[in-house]
C-alpha cells in the first residue's frame, strides 16, 4: 500500500472522513452534500464505533463523489488500527484503486500518533497473497493501492517511517508462513532473508556438518529423514553503538512442513504444516521490523530451520538422542519435533551469546489451541518481571499473551527410563510439559519465556488488521517489548 502524505482531495473519487464514537451529531463535512451524508448515516445507524464504515455515492463539484464514514471507536490504539484496516477491507478489491483520508475533522488532526496507527492498520490489512491464482476473476482481485492522506497532522510524515518499518516486519513473516513448503524450505526460507543484509543486519549461516561438530543431535534427529538440508539462520542487528553490549536473543522454530516423520500426522489438514515454521517467521519479520526502524537495541535472532519427514532414514520412536548442551532426550513421539529443534538453537544462542534475556516462538502444541483457541499465545517463563513485560506489550500491540505455569510437578512427568528426558508427557498438560522440556536447556541466571503461538499464526477468517490466512502474529509484541524495555 503506497501512502502519499499531503495529498489535495480533489485528485480521488473517494473520500472517507474517521470519525469518533457519537462524534456524528457535531460533524461538519466540507462537501455541498454533507447534510445528506450525515443523515444517510444516521438513518443506517451508523454510530463511529471501531470499524463501522458507512459510505454513499454523492454529487461534489460537478462530479460524483464516493464519500466514506469510517468509524474510530473510542479512538484507542486498537480502535484505530482496526478503523484503518475496515477501512481498507471494504474497498481492497471493490474497483477502487486509490482513496483520500481526510483527517483535519475530528480528533486526529492533532494526535498524529493516533494518525500514524489509523494508517498502520490500513497497511496491515492490505496484505494480500494471490501471485498463484492464475484465473482470480476481475472483480477478486486486489484494486486498491493508494491511500492519500488529506490535512493530516503536523509531523505524521516523520513518524510514519516507524510504524511504516514494523508493517514491513509483519509483511514478512506473513509471506514465509504463507508460502507452501515446496517453495519455503530451510535453504529458501535463508535466501528470503538474506535481504536484511542490507538494511545492516549481519547474518550467519550454520549448515548440517557445522552442527553435526556441535554436537546438535537433537536438531538433526529431525531433519535427517527429509532431502532438504537444515539451516540455522542466525541474524544480528546492533544499533546501540556498543559492541559489547549484550543481546537479546529471539529464538523461533522453523520446521518449514511437519509430517509428524514416523508419528505421521492424519492427512486431513496436514497441508497446514506449511506454517509450522510461524516462530522462525515472526523472529526474521521482527529483525526486519528492528533494523528497519533502526531500533536503538542489541537483537541477536536466531531460526532452526528443518523439515520434518518419514523417509527410511528419518528419526524412530523409542530413539535416543544426545542434544548439543549434552543430555540426552528419549524419542517418544516424532511428531513432537518443535521443541528438539529449539533445545540445540538455545543452548547455541547461550553459548554463543551469554544472554541476560532470551525468548522463543513456536507453534509447539495442538495443546495450546485447546486451551486458547485463537485468542491467545501461552506464555511460560521463569522470570515474572519478564512475563509481566510481555503480557503488556501484547496488549499495547495487539498480539495477546496467556500465562500458563510451570512447576516441578510438571517436569517429572517427562523423566525417562533410559535418557535424561523424553520429548512428551503424559496425555494432561501438553504445552505445559513442552515448555518444562525447553526449560531444562536454559542456564541458571538467563531470563526466559517461551511462547507457543500455534493458535495465533494462521486465520481462517479474516481479523482488524489481517485477512484470511497468515497474521504475522509476534512481530508486533516482540518490537513492542524491545521498545519498551532496551531503548532508551
Amino acid at each position: 500500500m503506497n501512502i502519499i502524505f499531503d495529498a489535495s482531495a480533489d485528485s480521488y473519487a473517494v473520500i472517507a472522513y474517521p470519525v469518533a464514537k457519537d462524534e456524528l451529531a457535531n460533524l461538519s463535512l466540507p462537501l455541498d452534500s454533507g447534510p445528506v451524508v450525515i443523515e444517510g448515516a444516521k438513518a443506517a445507524r451508523f454510530e463511529g464505533g471501531a470499524g463501522e464504515v458507512f459510505d454513499i455515492f454523492v454529487g461534489q463539484g460537478g462530479k460524483t463523489l464516493r464519500v466514506a464514514l469510517i468509524g474510530t471507536g473510542g479512538q484507542s490504539r486498537t480502535d484505530l488500527e482496526r478503523a484503518g484496516g475496515q477501512l481498507v477491507a471494504k474497498y481492497q478489491r471493490s474497483g477502487v484503486e486509490s482513496l483520500a483520508v481526510d483527517m483535519g475533522l475530528g480528533a486526529l488532526a492533532h494526535n498524529r500518533e493516533g494518525a500514524a496507527q489509523f494508517l498502520f492498520g490500513a497497511v496491515l490489512r492490505s496484505w494480500s497473497h494471490d501471485q498463484y491464482r492464475t484465473k482470480l476473476p476481475v472483480k477478486q482481485k486486489v484494486s486498491l493501492t493508494e491511500i492519500g492522506v488529506v490535512n493530516g497532522p503536523a509531523g505524521l510524515g516523520a513518524i510514519w517511517t516507524d510504524q511504516a518499518a514494523i508493517a514491513e516486519g509483519v509483511a514478512l513473516t506473513r509471506e514465509l508462513v504463507t508460502e507452501p513448503a515446496n517453495i519455503i524450505y530451510p535453504e529458501s526460507f535463508v535466501e528470503r532473508c538474506k535481504h536484511l543484509e542490507s538494511l545492516g543486519v549481519e547474518i550467519t549461516v550454520l549448515g548440517q556438518e557445522e552442527m553435526e561438530k556441535l554436537g546438535m543431535g537433537a536438531l538433526l534427529g529431525v531433519s535427517q529423514g527429509s532431502v532438504r538440508p537444515p539451516r540455522m539462520l542466525v541474524m544480528r542487528w546492533n544499533g546501540t553503538g556498543d559492541a559489547k553490549a549484550k543481546p537479546v536473543v529471539l529464538v523461533g522454530k522453523g520446521v518449514t512442513f511437519d509430517t509428524g516423520g514416523i508419528s505421521i500426522k492424519p492427512a486431513a489438514g496436514m497441508e497446514d504444516m506449511k506454517w509450522d515454521m510461524g516462530g522462525a517467521g515472526a523472529v526474521a519479520g521482527t529483525m526486519k521490523a528492528l533494523a528497519g526502524r533502526k531500533a536503538k537495541a542489541h537483537v541477536v535472532g536466531i531460526c532452526g530451520l528443518v523439515e520434518n519427514m518419514p523417509d527410511g532414514n528419518a528419526q524412530r520412536p523409542g530413539d535416543v538422542v544426545t542434544s548439543m548442551s549434552g543430555q540426552t532426550i528419549e524419542v517418544i513421539n516424532t511428531d513432537a519435533e518443535g521443541r528438539l529443534v529449539l533445545c540445540d538453537a538455545l543452548h547455541w544462542a547461550q553459548e554463543n551469546y551469554d544472554p541476560e534475556y532470551i525468548v522463543d516462538l513456536a507453534t509447539l502444541t495442538g495443546a495450546i489451541i485447546i486451551s486458547l483457541a485463537d485468542q491467545h499465545a501461552g506464555l511460560f517463563s521463569n522470570d515474572d518481571g519478564l512475563a509481566a513485560k510481555l503480557t503488556e506489550a501484547g496488549k499495547l500491540a495487539g498480539d495477546p499473551l496467556w500465562r500458563f505455569p510451570l512447576s516441578k510437578a510438571y517436569d517429572r512427568m517427562i523423566d525417562s527410563p533410559i535418557a535424561d528426558m523424553k520429548n512428551v508427557g503424559a496425555k494432561g498438560g501438553g504445552s505445559i510439559t513442552a515448555a518444562q522440556f525447553l526449560q531444562r536447556f536454559i542456564k541458571p541466571g538467563v531470563k526466559w519465556a517461551h511462547l507457543d503461538i500455534a493458535g495465533m499464526v494462521w486465520a481462517d477468517k479474516p481479523g482488524p488488521v489481517w485477512d484470511k490466512g497468515a497474521t504475522g502474529y509476534g512481530v508486533r509484541l516482540l518490537n513492542q517489548w524491545i521498545a519498551d524495555n532496551f531503548e532508551n
